[in-house]
């Protein structure tokens, strides 16, 4: 895996992926696009609330054309590049702020330190937890049919756009693996757990499907073992790894199971640990596990220091802080994202061979 994170950072396509943007023209290959998930794709949901998690201060959005936004990384999120790779002209607007006709083409539910279950994250304050995350969508849908003028036509509307959704991450950040302020580790096994993550994400998944969403992305969660913040020096800690395996071998399940059994569901599986999971002693990549700014270790702990100077070479760095990826990193995941939702229309990405050497075992 080494070998192939080393090649990863040198092949084009790379390159290729930061400037995906201008390369998308024309109509969006869909009318709107929905994103449900945590600090991995929050543009801004979380900047008004009583929270640690927002990051709407330098150095964050030191690369994004409109500074610090309340995106947790330099730059894009996968979800922004996605939306480019789609062919929208703006990136999806955070649920906080949308407003207006610009919600029929999507809005962006995200929210740092939120989680699948509803208390996951409770110590850091405010958050949107997927439930919530969910009526808020309802109450979007409630927006569109007046809009369009009935119920029906919203519901037509709705099933003609895409939808991803990525949670987990912080049921285990900020939940399983902080057992001074969660009970769950002592409840739970680590197959119990991820077996009652799947539970309830199913529930969610179907309230989504239910209320109009049939073409949906599903993120697996990436190797949590080897974030900053969890790594135990240079090296990325297997046992949470091997957490992250089970839950990612249930949500496939789980995928396959809604495909199965719901009428025109077309739910994908997308694992980003795939690519992501390295290891960093024998990598001779010495940024794998270093953040690429200086991070606070009290209030906001693991994320940047307000108006620090971040690292000067961001594009091969990993992460940007103790928890959150690059912009680079971000382009990667949401090249796979295209390429899986879209199999048949790569362009502008050729290279979906490469991608899918730098994602095999």
């Amino acid at each position: 895996m080494a070998c192939e994170l080393e090649t990863w950072f040198k092949i084009s396509i790379l390159s290729l992926v930061v400037n995906l943007g201008q390369l998308a023209v024309g109509e969006p290959q869909v009318p709107c696009y929905f994103i449900f998930g945590d600090s991995l794709v929050d543009n801004g949901n979380n900047n008004d609330l009583q929270t640690s998690a927002k990051v709407n201060y330098p150095p964050y959005g030191v690369d994004f054309p409109g500074g610090p936004t309340g995106r947790f990384t330099n730059g894009r999120t996968r979800v922004d590049i996605l939306a480019e790779l789609l062919g929208f002209e703006d990136y999806i607007p955070p649920f906080a702020t949308a407003r207006g006709n610009g919600i029929l083409k999507g809005v962006n539910y995200g929210s740092g330190g939120a989680g699948i279950r509803n208390e996951t994250g409770q110590q850091l304050g405010d958050r949107i937890c997927l439930d919530t995350q969910l009526e808020n969508h309802n109450v979007t849908i409630s927006r569109i049919a007046v809009l369009l003028g009935n119920e029906s036509l919203a519901e037509e509307h709705l099933r003609t756009c895409l939808y991803t959704v990525g949670m987990g991450s912080n049921d285990y950040i900020n939940n399983y693996l902080r057992p001074e302020f969660y009970p769950t580790s002592r409840l739970y096994t680590p197959e119990q757990y991820a077996a009652v993550l799947t539970e309830q994400y199913s529930r969610q998944l179907r309230i989504l499907y239910n209320y109009g969403a049939r073409k949906v992305g599903v993120l697996g969660l990436g190797p949590i073992g080897c974030i900053p913040f969890e790594a135990n020096g240079s090296l990325c800690v297997g046992r949470i790894n091997d957490y992250v395996n089970v839950f990612n071998k249930k949500v496939l399940s789980l995928v396959n199971d809604l495909n199965h059994n719901l009428t025109d569901a077309h739910f994908i599986f997308i694992d980003p640990s795939r690519v992501l999971s390295v290891d960093p002693s024998s990598s001779g990549i010495t940024i794998l596990l270093t953040p690429c700014c200086k991070v606070s270790t009290g209030y906001g702990k693991g994320q940047c220091i307000p108006h620090s100077v971040p690292c000067s070479i961001r594009a091969t760095s990993v992460f940007f802080d103790a928890f959150h990826p690059t912009e680079i990193v971000h382009g990667l995941v949401a090249a796979m994202l295209y390429i899986a939702m879209f199999p048949n229309n790569t362009y502008p990405i050729d290279s979906r061979t490469t991608l899918t050497q730098l994602s095999a075992p």
